[in-house]
Order: structure tokens, then sequence, then C-alpha cells
């Protein structure tokens, strides 16, 4: 399986509209912004999730895109079929599973691909929009705890060098 420049967009795209969840829309140039993203392909990516009913648009000046249902409701594996396909190296999982009960040959290397398939699958249907955002939220509060322990051993080192050069 490969996440197309095009799938990531959407992905990067979606999880900003997660992060503004509940605090009305965004705009397709701030998203754009947000993620350096260029706007006129991702003004695209937009229309096809809206067609598939994951996103909304809203017109006017307040107007932009907001996600149509919760973050904890759409899962990685549904953006990335919509805008790449399946997520079997060759087609689908039962393209697959026809091939190893045709292909008596090469049947051990579908069966290998099918067990990657299903892997990522497994991965990507159980994690969500939401899952994402609240890993991003824990891992900006342990820098910043990092951070904070950081400058207290370096002003304590400070304050020991100081000391030291009193005496």
């Amino acid at each position: 399986m490969k996440i197309s420049q095009k799938g990531l967009y959407a992905l990067e795209a979606i999880l900003t509209l997660g992060h503004h969840y509940g605090m009305g829309t965004v705009k397709i140039r701030d998203i754009a912004m947000e993620n350096d993203l260029p706007e006129k392909f991702l003004e695209l990516i937009l229309l096809e999730m809206k067609n598939a009913r994951i996103v909304e648009s809203v017109r006017g000046a307040k107007g932009g895109y907001q996600l149509r249902r919760a973050p904890s409701d759409i899962y990685l594996s549904e953006i990335i079929r919509l805008v790449d396909g399946p997520l079997a190296p060759f087609g689908d999982a039962d393209q697959l599973r026809s091939l190893i009960a045709s292909d008596d040959d090469h049947r051990a290397l579908y069966e290998v691909f099918l067990k990657v398939r299903d892997s990522a699958a497994k991965i990507l249907e159980s994690t969500s929009v939401a899952d994402l955002i609240s890993r991003a939220k824990a891992g900006k509060a342990g820098k910043s705890k990092k951070k904070h322990k950081d400058a207290t051993v370096l002003s304590l080192v400070e304050k020991d060098a100081a000391g030291s050069k009193s005496k």
C-alpha cells in the first residue's frame, strides 16, 4: 500500500479540520497555509471529500469547510480509500483472495500481500482523526514538560556555576 501525495494532503486537511471541530468553518486558504499545501489542489481534494459527505462547505464571508461528523467518527481508512482506492498492493482484498484461490504457483506470495493488506487495514480502520489529535496534544504536552524540566536543570546549573565562581 502506498499513500499518494493527494492522500497525504487529504489526511492533513482532515486533521486540520478535526483540530477546529466545533469552532466553525475554516477557509481553504487557512488550511493550505497551516499545512503548506497547494491551495488549488486542496480545493479539488475538499470538493471530493464534500461529495463523499465527509466535510461540508459554508458560503459567504464567514464560510469555509468543516467536518460533517465528529473526528472520532472519521477513520483514516475512509479517507485513504476515498482518495487512493483499495488498501491492498494489488487491487482489493477480494481480488487477492481470488488470486490465492486460482494461482497455485504464486499463492504464498498473494497470501503475504493479503496479510500485509489486512494488517494495514486493521490499523487504519481503528485509528480515527480524534486519535491523532489526542496523540498530537499529548506530544505537545510532553515537549512542554521537557522544556520546563530542561529550563529548571539549566537554571540549577547556572546557579551552581555562579555559586562556585564566588567561592
